[in-house]
């Protein structure tokens, strides 16, 4: 049987940084519910269908926005998060740290985009106030994180273990995962561990065109997943790790619902469904490192199966 973490990054943009606490309301209902002509598609909605197939998610909830605008609304996608039966994990976006209405630390005053910006001094205060501000939304106790934008560094694992969190999931070999100083000349598409944490890293293969690229729902169609997730039971692999957004169901500009994403989702709801057998969705929550295993080889998706994902990414730009 193979583990699959379906992971939900759940983040709230204002569509820039000026006028923030008069965006911050229609951008809060626009993020999390997803309210479109065609019907909700937001956040509450992935949960619903995802509980109403058995199945489970790990939402990595981005925290550090409730250092401008309170507990209150973190509280509510929290709750909605633990009402359907899901997985609250970290996730940040340090683009907050200059938006918050007190210093979190020194020269905290100008925009950086990605945590290995940061000090590890800086990244450990970061990653407590995070946790604090979730354990105050009632999201308990941490067990994994994910850096906004997938930008870490070894300093994240250093500051992750010094706030005694396990498990990271921010490694994205097709973004900025090479950079990031972990294991230097590795390529990571499975469970290791380095610094005193277990880095799960995004799954990657090799669309056939030579390039990484990782599976995402918003990004992937439903025959390539599928194809990858059954090479992966086939090669024995530990780890398989989705990434889809709280937004990745709406159009470009949160105005209206993707029709070709909608169904998308719910296709991959209906096979993981249907296989339980074979595939495992489940969390970090009581997971164990004991049985960590080495997976060596590259996953591959066919060129046909790209051309039928581009070809349908065309037909979503009507939306």
């Amino acid at each position: 049987m193979l583990d699959v973490f379906f992971t939900v990054d759940v983040e709230i943009w204002c569509g820039g940084w000026k006028n923030l606490d008069a965006r911050f309301p229609q951008a809060f209902q626009q993020y999390v519910y997803g309210r479109t002509p065609k019907g909700e598609y937001g956040l509450r909605y992935q949960l619903k269908e995802l509980r109403d197939h058995g199945l489970y998610g790990v939402f990595f909830i981005e925290s550090l926005f409730a250092t401008r605008f309170g507990i209150e609304p973190l509280a509510e996608i929290v709750g909605l998060v633990q009402e359907y039966g899901h997985e609250v994990q970290l996730h940040m976006h340090p683009e907050w740290v200059d938006e918050a209405r007190e210093p979190l630390f020194k020269n905290s005053q100008h925009k950086r985009q990605f945590m290995r910006q940061f000090s590890l001094e800086e990244q450990t205060i970061l990653i407590a106030k995070g946790m604090q501000l979730l354990e105050q939304a009632n999201g308990g106790r941490v067990h994994a994180f994910r850096a906004g934008s997938f930008g870490f560094n070894r300093d994240t694992l250093h500051a992750l273990a010094a706030n005694h969190i396990p498990f990271d999931s921010s490694y994205n070999a097709s973004m900025m995962g090479l950079e990031s100083g972990v294991l230097p000349g590795q390529v990571l598409h499975s469970p290791v561990a380095c610094d005193g944490v277990i880095e799960y890293p995004m799954t990657i293969f090799d669309d056939g065109t030579g390039s990484y690229r990782h599976a995402q729902l918003g990004a992937c169609t439903n025959l390539e997943l599928e194809g990858l997730m059954k090479q992966a039971l086939e090669q024995q692999r530990q780890a398989f790790v989705i990434l889809s957004h709280n937004f990745e169901l709406m159009n470009p500009q949160r105005d209206n619902a993707d029709l070709i994403m909608i169904k998308r989702f719910r296709r991959f709801c209906e096979f993981m469904a249907e296989h339980k057998t074979a595939f495992q969705m489940r969390g970090f929550h009581q997971l164990s490192p004991a049985t960590m295993t080495s997976d060596s080889s590259m996953l591959t998706s066919p060129l046909w199966k790209t051309m039928h994902r581009m070809a349908e990414q065309v037909l979503r730009r009507r939306y």
